[in-house]
């Protein structure tokens, strides 16, 4: 239903005295994993963002060994190491490439390492709740920006991630970042849906800068429809089948994870966030 981003339609719901769930909405823990669409369509625009970022360069992935010399890997840099960074971080190292990652959450360390990629560490730590970061302060934000930069421009292709739903992606790569970065290199930007992480990102477009490509799809999850499709299916099932009793349909709005995902009920809103920016209130 994209609440955050379709308040008019949530007032009409809520107008017409609909029960309405957000799958967006769903608790993201461990009872609710079956259940996670954002988690299932994540791993489907990370795993495309390494292709289109192998596509996109004008370098190969893997090291090849050729009558013509040796060819180095191109390497690879992600940020954000949620669902989407971790399948990025998989596919770009199935490609070949040589992949290192960075997240301010540090306990994501051992993940990026697990799947053979080299974890950046900036010193700049922000664990949140709900399986995201909290909002750097402008002094880290800062930090954050300067010792990132610096690694970038060692990249072939970068594939951003940052992301939070219902809020603006925060921005990360600054226009002097891209300005560092060799030319022929590509940026993925996998937040343009909430803006981009880089300043220069124009969602739904492709730009180039200095030299730099600067990709910014929308919905990529739809460039893969079978699966997608498949994935959300079993997601919806999943959530609905414990509301089924005997056949018939019957909630328990008292489960956590039920109570979660409900957005209008009986003429009301009644995800908070959701009803002040529909009413204000």
């Amino acid at each position: 239903l994209q609440p955050y981003q379709s308040p008019e339609r949530i007032a009409a719901l809520n107008a017409k005295n609909i029960t309405s769930f957000a799958m967006e909405l769903i608790p993201r823990i461990s009872r609710a994993q079956s259940m996670d669409v954002l988690s299932s369509q994540a791993a489907i625009a990370g795993y495309k963002a390494a292709i289109m970022g192998a596509d996109l360069a004008p370098r190969f992935f893997p090291m090849l060994t050729t009558a013509a010399g040796t060819i180095r890997p191109s390497k690879v840099i992600i940020i954000g190491v949620g669902v989407a960074g971790l399948q990025a971080i998989a596919t770009a190292r199935r490609l070949g490439a040589v992949v290192e990652a960075y997240d301010v959450r540090s306990a994501t360390k051992e993940q990026v390492q697990s799947l053979g990629a080299k974890f950046i560490e900036l010193g700049i730590t922000a664990e949140g709740t709900g399986g995201y970061a909290r909002e750097l302060t402008a002094e880290e934000k800062q930090q954050q920006q300067e010792a990132l930069a610096k690694h970038i421009a060692t990249a072939d292709v970068l594939i951003t991630t940052a992301a939070v739903p219902g809020r603006p992606s925060p921005k990360i790569i600054p226009e002097s970042t891209v300005d560092g970065m060799k030319s022929g290199a590509v940026i993925i930007d996998l937040a343009a849906e909430g803006g981009g992480n880089c300043t220069l990102t124009q969602p739904g477009k492709t730009i180039v800068h200095n030299g730099v490509t600067i990709h910014a799809p929308l919905n990529v999850p739809s460039q893969v429809p079978v699966h997608a499709s498949e994935m959300y299916a079993k997601n919806l099932l999943n959530f609905l089948t414990p509301m089924l009793k005997d056949g018939a349909y019957a909630p328990d709005f008292s489960d956590e994870v039920i109570a979660g995902a409900l957005l209008t009920h009986e003429g009301k809103i009644m995800n908070a966030a959701i009803r002040q920016q529909v009413e204000g209130a």
